[in-house]
C-alpha cells in the first residue's frame, strides 16, 4: 500500500508523445576487433534508426562483465566495458598499429567469442595504455584528462583499484582477497604493491577512452533526433566495487560474505524458485542518508543515457529475501522494499528524470499502486500475453497509453523462435489474434505494436531481421553461450534497404512521430482486474547460479 502522506506523482509522467524505439545492445553492433563497440558500426546504426523514425536506441548495461558475460553482473555500476572502445580510434592516434589488431580482426563477426575476446583484446589495450602513459594527447577527445578524472573521481578510484587488486589476486572475488585488501576503507594505498597500481593506471586510461567515445557518440545520436535507453539493474553483483568500497550499503556479514541474497520464490516454473548471489540493500541505512547511494548511482546512469529502465521495479514495493547460504530460494520471505519514499528523494534531487519501470514478473496490486504512484510507465511484452486467461495484462487490448510495449526483451526468443515453437491452443490464439498466415515473420506483430496504445514502442534489432531462435540474446536459468549474438553490416545495409520506406510509412500510420498528443491521458487508467503476470522468464540481474 502506497502512503497517502507521500507526494503522487501519478499525473507526471515524462511520456507525453508516441514515439519507438530498438533494441540492440552495444556487443552486438558491426565491428571489426570481436564484439560491437563505439565506432562506425554504432554511427550506422543511429543513422538506420534516425532515417527509419526512430526516436529511442534501448540497450542493456554497458559496464564491465566477469564470468558468464552478463552486463547485468558487472564489476562497476558506473565504469564502461573496454571490450566497446573502438580501437580503430587508437591506432589513428598512434598508440596501436594495424599488425596489432590483427589477432582481433581474426575473430567470428557474427558472434561475441568472450572466450577469445578475454585471450586478444587485453593484450592489445595494455599496449595501447602504456603508451598512452608516455604521451598524454587530447586531441579529438571531447574530455580533458584532468576534467574526466575529477569528474568521476568519487567512483574511479575505488574501482580502479579493484580491477588492480582482481588481477593481482587471479581473478578471485574481493572476499577472498588478503585481509588487508578487503576493505576499501582501510586500504594503505602507499603500500600497495606496483603491480596493483600500475593495472588501476591501465583501467583508469580504458575508461577515459570509453567516456570519450561515448560522450561523442551520444552527442552524435543526439544530433540525429535518437535519445539512448539504458538500463540499471535493481541489483548490484556482489563481486564488484560498489559492494567492496561500500559494504555499509549492503546486508553482509563481517567478512563480506552475504547475509541475504536476493531471488525470487519458487512458482509454476520454478520448484526451487532462484537463488541469485546479488546482496540485497540495507534500506534502513539508505534511508537514513537520504537514498545518497542510490542517488549518486542513477545520477552516474544519466550522464551516460537520456532514459533508464529501472530493472526489477518490483522490489521497491515488496523483494524476496533468502539467507545467504541456502541451498535455494524456497526458505525466502517478502519483506518491504522502501516504497515512494525512494522515489520521492529521487525526485527531489533529480528533477524529471525519465525512467521506465520494469513491472514484469508476479505484480501484485502494491505493485502496481506504487508505479501509478511514482508516475513510471511500466512494461508490457507482446510474447506474455498469450497461454494465460483473457485477462491477462500483457493482452494488447488490455495496455494503458503509459506503458512501452515490447515484441521481446533480450530474455525472450526472437518472435520468429517463439512462433516456430507454439502449439495447440495457444498457438491458434496468437494466429488468430495477431492474423497470422506463417511463422516466418515477425512484422505482424511489429505492426501491432506500432498500432498499441501504448506511447512508446520498442522492437528487437533480431525481430527486424525476422530472425529465428539462433539469434535469441540470452536464456535466462543457463551460464554460458549467452550475451554473444551480433548482426553485421550488410544486414543493416539490407534492412535498411528492404524495409526503410515500411518503417515510416508505419511511423507515420500509428501516430509515432512524436507530435503533441490530442487526448487527455493524464487519468490513471482502468485496469484488469488480474495483475498477476507469471514468471515466464527470470529477471535480467539473474546470476549463473540460477540463470545469466
Amino acid at each position: 500500500m502506497v502512503d497517502a502522506s507521500l507526494r503522487d506523482f501519478s499525473t507526471a509522467s515524462w511520456l507525453q508523445t508516441r514515439q519507438s524505439g530498438v533494441l540492440a545492445h552495444i556487443s552486438s553492433l558491426p565491428g571489426e576487433f570481436g564484439i560491437g563497440n563505439l565506432g562506425p558500426g554504432a554511427r550506422a546504426f543511429v543513422d538506420f534508426l534516425a532515417a527509419s523514425g526512430f526516436a529511442y536506441w534501448q540497450i542493456c548495461p554497458v559496464g564491465p562483465t566477469g564470468y558468464g558475460d552478463s552486463p547485468y553482473q558487472s564489476f562497476s555500476s558506473y565504469a564502461g566495458n573496454p571490450y566497446f572502445i573502438d580501437l580503430q580510434e587508437l591506432i589513428e592516434q598512434g598508440l596501436l598499429t594495424g599488425q596489432e589488431v590483427e589477432p582481433l580482426m581474426e575473430l567470428d563477426r557474427e558472434r561475441a567469442d568472450y572466450g577469445q575476446l578475454y585471450e586478444r583484446f587485453w593484450r592489445v589495450l595494455e599496449l595501447a595504455s602504456d603508451r598512452f602513459e608516455r604521451h598524454r594527447d587530447t586531441n579529438g577527445q571531447r574530455l580533458g584528462w584532468e576534467t574526466f578524472c575529477n569528474t568521476c573521481g568519487h567512483w574511479l578510484e575505488p574501482y580502479t583499484l579493484f580491477m588492480g587488486l582482481k588481477r593481482y589476486h587471479g581473478g578471485q572475488s574481493w572476499i577472498h582477497w588478503a585481509p588487508e585488501f578487503r576493505r576499501y576503507q582501510d586500504l594503505d594505498r602507499a603500500g600497495l604493491p606496483e603491480e596493483v597500481l600500475v593495472e588501476a593506471q591501465r583501467h583508469l586510461v580504458y575508461q577515459y577512452w570509453f567516456f570519450n567515445q561515448w560522450q561523442r557518440l551520444r552527442a552524435y545520436a543526439h544530433e540525429q533526433g535518437v535519445e539512448i535507453v539504458g538500463d540499471v539493474p535493481i541489483f548490484v553483483a556482489h563481486d564488484s566495487a560498489d559492494v567492496w568500497s561500500h559494504p555499509e550499503v549492503f546486508r553482509l556479514h563481517a567478512d563480506g560474505s552475504l547475509k541475504v541474497s536476493a531471488g525470487v520464490p519458487p512458482d509454476y516454473f520454478s520448484e526451487l524458485g532462484q537463488f541469485w548471489g546479488n546482496p540485497l540493500y540495507d534500506w534502513d541505512y539508505l534511508q537514513r542518508t537520504g537514498y545518497r547511494w542510490w542517488i549518486e548511482r542513477l545520477a552516474g546512469a544519466f550522464t551516460l543515457y537520456d532514459v533508464v529502465r529501472l530493472d526489477h521495479f518490483r522490489a521497491f514495493s515488496t523483494y524476496w529475501e533468502i539467507p545467504g547460504d541456502a541451498p535455494d530460494a524456497r526458505s525466502g520471505r517478502w519483506r518491504q522494499g522502501p516504497g515512494l519514499d525512494f522515489f520521492q528523494a529521487v525526485y527531489d534531487k533529480l528533477p524529471q528524470p525519465r525512467i521506465i519501470a520494469e513491472d514484469l514478473g508476479y505484480i501484485d496490486r502494491d505493485v502496481y499502486d506504487l508505479r501509478q504512484a511514482a508516475g513510471l510507465p511500466g512494461m508490457k511484452i507482446l510474447q506474455f500475453g498469450f497461454g494465460h486467461d483473457a485477462n491477462s495484462v500483457n493482452l494488447p487490448h488490455h495496455y494503458p497509453p503509459n506503458s512501452v510495449v515490447y515484441t521481446g526483451t533480450h530474455d525472450n526468443d526472437t518472435t520468429v523462435g517463439w512462433l516456430r515453437h507454439l502449439t495447440g491452443d495457444q498457438r491458434d490464439d496468437v494466429y488468430d489474434y495477431f492474423q497470422l498466415q506463417s511463422d516466418q515473420t515477425a512484422w505482424p506483430l511489429i505492426r501491432a505494436a506500432f498500432l498499441s496504445v501504448s506511447r512508446l514502442a520498442v522492437i528487437t534489432m533480431q525481430d527486424l531481421l525476422d530472425l529465428g531462435a539462433s539469434a535469441r540474446m540470452n536464456i535466462p536459468g543457463t551460464a554460458s553461450g549467452n550475451w554473444q549474438w551480433r548482426f553485421t553490416g550488410s544486414q543493416l545495409e539490407r534492412l535498411r534497404r528492404e524495409r526503410e520506406p515500411d518503417l515510416r510509412r508505419l511511423h507515420v500510420l500509428s501516430g509515432r512521430t512524436g507530435d503533441s498528443l490530442q487526448h487527455d491521458y493524464s487519468a490513471p487508467p482502468e485496469t484488469p482486474s488480474d495483475l498477476h503476470t507469471p514468471h515466464l522468464e527470470a529477471p535480467a540481474e539473474a546470476n549463473p547460479r540460477a540463470s545469466s
